[in-house]
């Protein structure tokens, strides 16, 4: 199985780099599933129904989220609706949505699940170990392909889930801080890994938003606005091998492609 993982889309950049560049790899990888992580997707601030659409219609398979979920109340509703959008699977009983989702791939299963890390994070939101524990004991019978997004800040934390799921899970990928780690990796267990997938959106500017306006509120201390930069859009995303059978990763390889 052929998955491909897209990090943090950032606003139009990152939702044009997809359009310009997700069809020829469906067709180059031979693609069976595209996931992708769109808490910033409208305009770096959350996700709207309208954007999760044009993901959806640009080929994404399923969107996964973050601590921007809820920055459109139009998400709100919207996830009520659209199961395929998720969001972090340790929030709060009650919360809208979920963060566990079985996609069908080629006629098999695939399991996405949705968690976001604690430290320096929420720490108020139950803990994210405990959660993908429930989460993978609750799993279907017969799905074998697990992908975990788990949207934390640091890099402890990351490498700590994925041993925790090693030999458990197809594949840990980081997301949250808009910068592509070079530990691309599969475990002993057949579990692949990477710190953080890297953004998709511009790359000249600050971690995705506008240079000067960021430069204004961190040296000067104006209450300056941050802003989604709007330049070139760069796609950063892993592909990933899966054993259909077993669901154990072969390969994880980095993809950064311009717009």
């Amino acid at each position: 199985m052929n998955l491909l993982f897209i990090g943090d889309v950032m606003g139009a950049p990152g939702r044009r780099a997809i359009a310009a560049n997700l069809p020829a790899l469906r067709e180059r990888l031979k693609l069976d599933i595209v996931i992708a992580n769109g808490e910033n997707a409208a305009n770096g601030y959350g996700i709207t129904g309208e954007v999760a659409r044009d993901l959806f219609g640009l080929g994404v398979d399923v969107i996964t989220n973050g601590n921007h979920a809820w920055d459109k109340r139009d998400a709100l509703g919207y996830i009520l609706t659209e199961p395929r959008l998720l969001r972090p699977h340790n929030y709060p009983p009650g919360t809208p949505g979920s963060g566990w989702y079985v996609a069908e791939a080629r006629g098999r299963a695939v399991g996405v699940l949705n968690v976001m890390g604690t430290v320096y994070m929420h720490p108020t939101l139950d803990c994210p170990f405990r959660a993908v524990d429930e989460a993978l004991a609750a799993r279907p019978e017969g799905v074998k392909v697990v992908l975990v997004d788990f949207h934390a800040e640091t890099t402890s934390e990351k490498w700590a889930m994925a041993w925790h799921l090693n030999g458990r899970v197809s594949a840990v990928v980081g997301t949250h801080t808009h910068v592509p780690t070079a530990d691309e990796r599969v475990l002993p267990g057949g579990t692949a890994y990477i710190t953080d997938v890297g953004m998709s959106g511009c790359y000249d500017s600050v971690i995705g938003m506008d240079t000067e306006k960021t430069l204004k509120r961190l040296m000067h201390k104006l209450p300056e606005r941050f802003e989604t930069a709007q330049g070139k859009g760069t796609l950063c995303a892993v592909y990933i091998d899966i054993d259909e059978n077993t669901g154990r990763s072969r390969t994880i390889r980095r993809i950064c492609l311009d717009e």
